[in-house]
This record gives C-alpha cells, structure tokens and sequence, in this order.
C-alpha cells in the first residue's frame, strides 16, 4: 500500500507540473488566439465594388433547386464549402431577390439579415478560425423572374417561350438563383441537382449524372454557370478523346442542329490554336429566345435564336479565354472578348479569306472615326465594358501578331491557357508574356491600341506584312 501512495504522490507532481507548464511537458501546441471580424462585404474589383465578399475562399457549390414552370416558384437549398481567410465573427454571400428562410454554418444554426440590395449577412454561432473549412447551408424560396435586373448583359432569370426558364448574365448571373461570392476572382467546382415536373428537362454545367443533376469538377466563376428548363430535344456524343458532349434545342432551335453538329470540327480548330480541350465536358444550349447576346456557359455555351456559325467559334473559345482562364478585374475583358473575337478571323482564315486584306479594309473604314478609337480596350471604365472588344479587340490582336510575328503569336495563344490554365490573370501578366516570347519591347505598341484613345500612328498602326 505504501508504494502504490508513493506512486500515486509521484503521478500527481507530474500532473501539477504539467498544469503548471502548460503544453510544455505534452508537446502540443496552443492555437493562437482568435482575433474574429466581418469578412469584407467586397472582392475588390474597382468597377463592381459591392460584387463578391472577403473573408473567405468558396471551393464548391452544391445547389439543389425545386422549379415549378407554371408558377415560377423556386425553392433551393445551397451548400457552400469555403475555407476561412480570416478569423470570421460573419461573412456575406450574394443573393439576389429571394427569400432565406434558414442558415446553418456546419450544422449549427447561424443568424443572417439583408444588407443592401444583395448582400446576406450570416453571424455563425461561433467564430470561424482562420484557416478552417466551413459548410454554409442556405434555404430560400421565391419567384426568382421578379428580381430587377439592370440590363444590358445583365439578363436575370428568365422565361421561355415554351413556359421554362433560363439564366444567363454578366457580370451578374448567379446571385439571382443560389447564394454565392460573386467575383470571378473566386472560382469554385459547381453541382446542381435541379427537380421539375415530369415533361421538363434541366441542363446545366459540366458532365450529367443522374436525371437532373449536373457536376463541373473545374473551378469555375459563377458568372458562368447556368441552369435552362424547357421542353428541349436533347443529342449526346463524344468529342474523340471521350469528352462528353451534351447539346439542348429547344421548341423552335432545332433548326440549329446544322451548327451544334460542327462543334466536333470547331473545337479540334481551337485545340489545334489555343492546346488541348480546358473542359471536362462541351455541347450548347440553343434556345429560341431573342436575347441580344449568347454567352460562353462554362462546357456549355448558351446561345440567341439569332446565333450563327462564327458564334459557335466565338462562343466557345471562351472555354479557353474567359472560362479556363479567367480574368481578375472586369477592366480586362479584353482578355476575354477580343480573343474570342479574333478566334472568329482565324475560323475566317481557315476558310480562305486574307485576314492582311481584311484588316486593311477596316482600317479604311474606321480611320475617319473618333467614336471607334477612342473605345479604350483596358481599364475603359465601369459600364463601358462591351464597347470596344468586339471590332477594335480584333483590330489590335491582328496588329500584334503583325508586330510579333506569326511563331511568336502562335505559342502565345497557347502558353497563354496553360500557364493560367483554370485560374485568374489579368491584363499585366499578358503585356508580359507578349513581350517575354516576343524578345520586343512592346510598350509603346500596347499604349497606342489599348490603352490609346486615338488612332494609332502607322509604324503600329501597319506593323510587319501590313506594311506593304
């Protein structure tokens, strides 16, 4: 007895000690203390300062929607799975219109309220530690077609003529139908498991699992995704490396199937320009709806009744120049729009036609005009987005690959994608990769076609073979 009294005397001084020494004696390592604060109600793009949150890293969306066409009434029910960049006491997420009527933050009920016009505050039970991944569940209702919209290419939830629906926007597209961080700057995977009645189909981003659900396993800015509800015929294939391709007529858009079937050929065009296929899958969605703009729809592009050939190009070489790699900032659509633009001239010169001729034709046409070049490609201003990228984006690609030379220009294209491939640059990092494979300092020639307001002098103006 005695020794088991001396053994049990010598546990507990090393207890005391322990208590005393705290983590000294077993090893393990505090955490820091928390220091929580409201993630920002911003991302920071200057020309959409209230777009996106800070605070966190979304990492995926698990969207589940309920539709009822007659009515327009949709219920949802989001998972977001994000990583804390902070200490967080709350954080925003985007949605638009809707009614929340519960949030948990990894299963604990969270208190939540509206700030401004699309900002959700959510205040988790307990602070969320920097570093840490977090589950947000939000569940809402209502009629998303009654949110406003501002217009433009800002198009909201929409019907369709043959009573379903379809969204697609931008920059605005997602906050109208699933709370998200909506910025391009933050990318996540995307899952849609979508319920409609009988009679209805849902088609949406990436490869297509069980009836109605749908699962992009890239990372994808939210801009992007998408979800169509119609009385759509639907054509299956495979690209032939065993991409999936999924492409949805609605009532009315069959007549498009003689573009849909050439994207086979279109995309092995692009592959042969840009490398490899970015997607896990590809196919379109035709509508017959008079929107005055289709849009590249990551794997999926969406496409106006009025859509032709070249948009298919265009359309999809996004998949490579806008939805692999996307931009930062929306300054520098450009690296969006005009080489989704100038995708369309190459489709052209494949064709047969003299792109040196065409673009001396344009020249002459638009030499007379202030309006056209003062249309600045970079850092053009909140709301002037879309002005230039379309004609002057062309224009100043086909002057740059002029300047470099066509070696140059090509492995440009392609180094491009796959540097940044699924990922986010800006307009900097691609004056620098020009000037880096081209060996040229390309200062002044960037500065006169996109940055400039007037029109170029002649030595940029006809740089290389344009000369003669």
């Amino acid at each position: 007895m005695r020794r088991r009294l001396a053994a049990l005397a010598v546990c507990a001084a090393v207890i005391v000690a322990a208590a005393c020494s705290g983590d000294a004696v077993s090893g393990v390592p505090q955490p820091p203390p928390l220091h929580p604060a409201p993630g920002a109600s911003g991302a920071g793009d200057p020309y959409y300062p209230d777009d996106g949150n800070g605070g966190y890293d979304a990492l995926g969306y698990q969207v589940g929607v309920t539709y009822d066409p007659p009515s327009g009434h949709l219920d949802g029910d989001t998972t977001v799975t994000a990583r804390a960049t902070q200490d967080l006491s709350r954080f925003d997420l985007d949605l638009r219109g809707l009614t929340v009527r519960s949030v948990d933050v990894d299963g604990q009920p969270a208190r939540f309220g509206r700030e401004k016009a699309h900002e959700r505050a959510i205040t988790p039970s307990s602070p969320i530690r920097a570093g840490a991944t977090f589950r947000t569940r939000v569940r809402y209702d209502g009629d998303p077609a009654k949110t406003p919209h501002e217009g433009g290419s800002e198009n909201g939830w929409q019907h369709s003529a043959d009573g379903g629906a379809f969204m697609v926007g931008e920059p605005h597209s997602a906050a109208f139908w699933y709370p998200v961080n909506e910025t391009p700057r933050d990318k996540a995977t995307f899952t849609l498991t979508a319920r409609v009645p009988a009679g209805w189909t849902v088609v949406s981003n990436g490869r297509e699992g069980p009836p109605g659900t749908w699962t992009e396993p890239n990372p994808v800015a939210s801009y992007l995704t998408t979800i169509a509800i119609g009385k759509f015929s639907i054509d299956k294939s495979t690209l032939p490396d065993g991409t999936p391709v999924v492409s949805a007529y609605a009532p009315g858009a069959e007549g498009h199937r003689a573009i849909g079937d050439r994207l086979p050929e279109v995309l092995g065009f692009l592959s042969a320009k840009f490398g490899p296929y970015p997607q896990s899958a590809a196919g379109g969605i035709f509508l017959n709806e008079d929107v005055h703009f289709s849009l590249e729809t990551q794997t999926r592009p969406t496409y106006a009744k009025w859509a032709d050939l070249p948009t298919l190009v265009h359309e999809n070489a996004h998949e490579w120049f806008g939805d692999s790699v996307s931009l930062r900032d929306w300054s520098d659509i450009c690296l969006n729009e005009c080489f989704a633009s100038y995708a369309q001239w190459l489709w052209a010169e494949r064709e047969g036609q003299t792109l040196d001729d065409r673009y001396r034709a344009a020249i002459e046409i638009t030499r007379g005009s202030t309006d056209f070049w003062a249309q600045k490609l970079v850092a053009m201003g909140q709301g002037h987005e879309f002005e230039g990228v379309y004609n002057k984006g062309i224009l100043a690609l086909h002057a740059l690959r002029r300047e470099i030379g066509d070696p140059a220009f090509d492995r440009l294209l392609r180094e491009w994608p796959t540097r940044y491939r699924h990922a986010n640059a800006t307009w900097a990092d691609f004056e620098a990769m020009a000037t880096q494979i081209s060996g040229k300092n390309l200062k002044e020639f960037f500065t006169a076609w996109f940055h400039g307001t007037t029109l170029p002098a002649d030595a940029d103006l006809f740089p290389g073979s344009l000369r003669s």
